[in-house]
């Protein structure tokens, strides 16, 4: 099954915790604390992988997260690191992160990070200071980075067969290539894109099948809308025309409805290398048909060919593989929603607000510290509030209005208020 689009939740590996442990040997009157640091967590990577054409695996699996770290132990020794979660997706695949485009997946082997796993909490061996010299006190993990992330993926292909169903377009790409799409001798339209790899002459280039488009695809209506997105990345056109005429269509009348269709869906589309193909020449009366549509349509590059019969099929090659040596007015890609520079904007360590007498504070910094501060340890606490101090929460929120006893909510935690 063809699956163009999914929507997944990654969660990243949880850094694994830190450990509270002293040196307690024989003869070692001074041992010292030697808890170790625990690992960090596993990273979420996305992987380019030319074997594949769809997203239909990641459909079926919305939630991915990678391994938490493991702990930290005595004799200094630090916690394993997380194995790191590495989803293999098609060529061609626009990655969003959060609503925002993040990256376009288009080379095979490419990696990019998608979610950060959370660094190892620090052992009490990391603590220890000429003042304090037997620590009891140690970190947990980081919390693992969470996305949602929203996959779309656009064919790469050189060459985009366009028409309307029936056309002939899967049949051409079967003679054409060892692609075997669905084929039937009664009217029906191909559901889902097919590629094929075209070899003509020592020379190999990629088409795909574009199922049926009808007039109004660029509404929405039929599934047009949802496949012409992969004609985006192609630099040549095949406009394949039913010049039979069957059931009494003209097919010129039916070469303006799909021209329409993509002009109105992408104004890039005009400015790529299109030929016009006349299917079905060998059916009775076609040449009629032939030679009526020739009549309007002079400019264009017109080839006839039988995709039963094979007519005209190497010279439609031919010009094809010429049409892909020549320069476009644009690169393809420019289509494609570019990824965007990052910007870094400073945000202030944390953001107090008030919501049914409980004061709520928010902020990576503030969150993250609450995260990883271990609140069964006396030391592990005090060491929280001198920092929260230091940050300036107190005297904020008691410029707020907040008297003791009032409360304050910092992720899952509450507190009472004291000054």
């Amino acid at each position: 099954m063809f699956i163009d689009k999914a929507n997944i939740l990654l969660t990243a590996g949880r850094g694994g915790d830190g450990c509270i442990s002293f040196r307690r040997e024989k003869y070692v009157p001074y041992g010292g604390p030697n808890g170790g640091n625990g690992g960090k967590g596993g990273d979420i990577y996305f992987e380019g992988d030319p074997h594949k054409i769809t997203l239909l695996d990641l459909s079926y699996r919305p939630k991915f997260k990678a391994k938490d770290g493991h702990k930290g132990e005595n004799s200094d020794k630090f916690g394993r690191y997380g194995d790191d979660l590495i989803i293999k997706v098609p060529l061609g695949t626009l990655v969003f992160k959060n609503g925002e485009l993040f990256a376009d997946i288009k080379i095979a082997g490419e990696k990019i990070l998608l979610a950060k796993g959370g660094r190892g909490g620090r052992g009490n061996a990391s603590f220890k200071t000429q003042k304090n010299t037997a620590p009891r006190i140690a970190e947990k993990g980081e919390p693992g980075e969470i996305a949602e992330i929203n996959l779309e993926l656009r064919l790469i292909a050189d060459v985009g067969f366009v028409g309307l169903p029936n056309a002939g377009k899967s049949t051409l790409l079967s003679i054409i290539s060892a692609a075997r799409p669905k084929i039937a001798d009664y009217p029906f339209t191909t559901l889902e894109p097919n590629l094929g790899v075209v070899d003509f002459k020592g020379r190999h280039f990629v088409a795909a099948d574009i199922p049926g488009i009808i007039e109004g695809a660029h509404e929405g209506k039929g599934l047009g809308l949802e496949f012409l997105r992969h004609i985006k990345r192609t630099k040549v056109l095949l406009h394949i025309i039913d010049a039979s005429g069957f059931d009494g269509a003209d097919p010129y009348h039916n070469y303006k409805i799909i021209n329409n269709e993509l002009k109105k869906y992408s104004k890039y589309i005009a400015k790529k290398h299109v030929i016009v193909v006349l299917n079905k020449t060998d059916v009775s009366g076609s040449d009629k048909h032939v030679k009526e549509f020739k009549k309007h349509l002079k400019s264009a590059k017109i080839i006839e060919i039988s995709a039963v019969t094979g007519a005209g099929i190497e010279n439609l090659l031919k010009e094809t593989v010429k049409m892909l040596d020549k320069p476009l007015k644009i690169n393809p890609e420019e289509e494609i929603e570019t990824v965007p520079v990052k910007k870094y904007v400073y945000e202030p360590e944390f953001k107090i607000s008030l919501e049914d007498g409980v004061y709520i504070v928010t902020g990576g910094k503030v969150e993250t510290l609450t995260e990883m501060t271990k609140f069964t340890e006396d030391e592990a606490l005090r060491r929280y509030q001198n920092i929260l101090k230091k940050m300036g929460l107190d005297d904020e929120l008691e410029n707020m209005g907040a008297k003791p006893g009032d409360l304050v909510r910092i992720g899952a935690l509450e507190f009472t208020f004291e000054k």
